[in-house]
C-alpha cells in the first residue's frame, strides 16, 4: 500500500499538538502503547514516533517523507529539508538570558564569557553576526540552571512564556530567532507521496483557515447591505437572506479573528444589528 510517511515527536510539547492537528484533518490516529510506527485506517499515512532530535536526519535520509518539527531544530541541524507549511502552534523564541543580578542588556555582555545552550550552531552563528566572541558550553537539558551552578555566565534557550527564566532568576536580553511548528519535507519524495502530501496540505490549510476565522451572522436594513458587505471581505460575497420583517435581510459571512473587534465596530457603524459570531470547524475555499 502506498503511504505518506510522517514523523512526529514521540513525547514532548509537539506530540499532542501534532496529533490534534492530524485528528482535526479527519485522520484517525491511535498511537497505541509504546508503538514507534502506526498506519492510519482512513488515510494513507504512516506515523513514525521519533525523538525530536532524530527527525531532521530521518528526513534528510529519506526514511520519512515529511515531519512535524520546530523550525528552530531544522535551523540548528542544518538539514537539507524544506518547510512546506507553517503550522502556527508551539510558537517560541530562542533567546539569550543572563542572571537578574548581572549588569547588561545586550549581546555584548557575553564577550569573553560562557554561554550554556542546547543550540550551539544557532548560537554561534548569531554571536558571529554580532562580532561577539564567547565560549559555547553545549548541554542537552536543564539549561536554565547553568548560571546558578557556575557552569556558564548566561544561556541561550527556547522561551515561550518566560516563566522558567523567572523561576531561575534569569532575565531575557535578546532574541536570537523565532520558531514555531512546521511541516518539513525530505529533499526527495516519490510522486505518490507528493500526491498524498498535497491532500494532507489541503486538509491542514482548511483547518488553519477555520482556526483563524469566525462565522458571522447579522441583520441589516436592505439599503445598507452594500455598505456592510464591503466590510466583510474574507469570502467572495456574503450570503443574503430576506427576513420576515420587510426591508431587512440577514447577512452570513466570515471574518478574520485577528480583526474581530475592529470589524464589529465598523459593522455597527454601518448599520448592522443582532450580530452573532460562531466558531468554524473547517473552511474549504
Amino acid at each position: 500500500m502506498n503511504t505518506l510517511k510522517i514523523a512526529i515527536q514521540k513525547s514532548g510539547r509537539l506530540n499532542e499538538d501534532s496529533l490534534r492537528l492530524l485528528r482535526s484533518c479527519g485522520i484517525a490516529v491511535d498511537n497505541g502503547t509504546d508503538q514507534l510506527k502506526v498506519t492510519t485506517p482512513n488515510f494513507p499515512l504512516e506515523i513514525f514516533y521519533l525523538r525530536n532530535s532524530d527527525i531532521p536526519q530521518y528526513l534528510e535520509d529519506g526514511v520519512v517523507d515529511v515531519g512535524i518539527i520546530g523550525k528552530n531544530l531544522l535551523v540548528e541541524s542544518g538539514s537539507n529539508v524544506r518547510v512546506v507549511e507553517r503550522l502556527g502552534f508551539a510558537r517560541c523564541r530562542l533567546s539569550l538570558a543572563i542572571p537578574k543580578s548581572a549588569v547588561g542588556s545586550e549581546v555584548t555582555y557575553f564577550e569573553g564569557r560562557k554561554i550554556a545552550t542546547s543550540y550551539p550552531n544557532t548560537t554561534s552563528a548569531y554571536l558571529r553576526s554580532k562580532n561577539v566572541v564567547a565560549e559555547i558550553h553545549e548541554i542537552s537539558g536543564s539549561v536554565e540552571i547553568a548560571p546558578n551552578i557556575g557552569l556558564a555566565d548566561g544561556i541561550c534557550d527556547l522561551v515561550s512564556s518566560g516563566s522558567t527564566l523567572f523561576k531561575n532568576n534569569l532575565k531575557e536580553i535578546e532574541t536570537v530567532a523565532t520558531s514555531e511548528a512546521v511541516l518539513a519535507c525530505a529533499p526527495i519524495i516519490t510522486e505518490t507521496a507528493k500526491e498524498i502530501l498535497d491532500k494532507l496540505l489541503f486538509r491542514i490549510k482548511a483547518v488553519q483557515r477555520a482556526k483563524n476565522s469566525k462565522y458571522i451572522l447579522l441583520n441589516v436594513p436592505n439599503e445598507k447591505i452594500a455598505a456592510v458587505s464591503s466590510i466583510l471581505p474574507v469570502l467572495r460575497s456574503p450570503t443574503v437572506l430576506p427576513l420576515s420583517e420587510p426591508g431587512w435581510s440577514s447577512l452570513h459571512s466570515v471574518i478574520d479573528e485577528q480583526k474581530f473587534w475592529d470589524v464589529i465596530d465598523e459593522l455597527k457603524r454601518a448599520g448592522a444589528e443582532d450580530i452573532l459570531i460562531v466558531p468554524i470547524d473547517k473552511m474549504v475555499l
